[in-house]
Formats: C-alpha cells, structure tokens, sequence
C-alpha cells in the first residue's frame, strides 16, 4: 500500500510512524508537534517558542536570524505541500510548521521578556484561531504549501501591529 491517496481515496490519518517516514512530513508537522491532540496549532506554536531560544543564541545576529526565517518559510511552502498532497488534505491541522515560522517571525521582532513574548504569543494564537479577513480568505483559497503558509504569517503581521499599538499607547 502507498502512503500517497489515489485521486479521490480517503485521506491518510497521519501516524508518528507515517510522519517520520519522510523529511517533508517531519518539518511540516513541526517535529511530531502537529500530532499532539487538542490544538496542534497551539502545540506547535509553543514548540517554536522552546526553540527559539537556542535559535536565536546560535543566530546571532538579526541578519542571520532573517536570513534563517526565510529559508524557514521557504522550507515549509515545500513540506507542507508535499505533506498535504501526501495526506490528500491540502491544510491538514496536524501541519504546524507555518505556526512555528510565523510565531518565530513573532518572536524575533518583539522584546525578549517572558512577558513580551507571552502577550505575543496570545495575540498570535488569536489572529491564527479567529483568522480575520484577509487571513481567512487566503486560508480559504489558497490550497498549497504558500497558502498554509502565507496565512499564519499574516496572523503574525496582525500580532506584530497590535503589539506594536499596544506598546505605543500603554508606553
């Protein structure tokens, strides 16, 4: 039996042994984050938020730092296409790598307090979660890896805005 769907077949249930069979299915279900039940967005965005920490000690510079979200993005339009198709569900929710990108994004523009980053965190879940437009329209519409991708990455830009409002009007 192949673990890609023929046109029309019931979708994969993504397992711990299905995931690590390939490295697409890895990054894209955020290190075996993405299998965690309830929410594996949420899993997966805390997970980005453990590792940021040694990232961003071993990317020292925000040069670097920018240099590795890109080919972090990049990596995930890959995975996360090949992992949807894999699954014959374009956006599977177990896919969590574009929460981990996006919230890394997240982390690397806000301060490094444990509060900065916690506020940063609810704001980027809630923009995830609710999707406000255009959010939900690029969630709705584009069915591949940039589309799981891109929409995470706006509800990092709404984070980011509101963080920055709030820093501005509260001091």
């Amino acid at each position: 039996m192949t673990d890609i769907p023929s046109p029309g077949t019931v979708p994969v249930s993504p397992s711990f042994a299905w995931m690590r069979s390939r490295l697409s299915r890895v990054i894209a279900f955020g290190l075996g984050s993405g299998l965690v039940r309830p929410a594996p967005g949420t899993w997966g965005t805390l997970l980005a938020w453990i590792l940021w920490q040694p990232l961003s000690a071993a990317l020292s510079s925000p040069m670097h730092q920018a240099v590795f979200l890109l080919a972090a993005f990049a990596l995930g339009v890959w995975a996360c296409d090949r992992a949807g198709r894999d699954l014959g569900v374009p956006d599977h929710g177990g896919m969590v790598w574009d929460e981990m990108v996006a919230f890394w994004t997240v982390l690397w523009l806000i301060p490094g307090t444990a509060v900065s980053q916690a506020f940063g965190f609810l704001l980027f879940r809630l923009f995830d979660i609710l999707k406000p437009p255009p959010i939900g329209h690029f969630d709705r519409r584009l069915k591949n890896g940039l589309g799981v991708m891109w929409d995470d990455l706006i509800a990092a830009f709404y984070a980011l805005l509101v963080f920055a409002l709030y820093q501005r009007i509260a001091g």
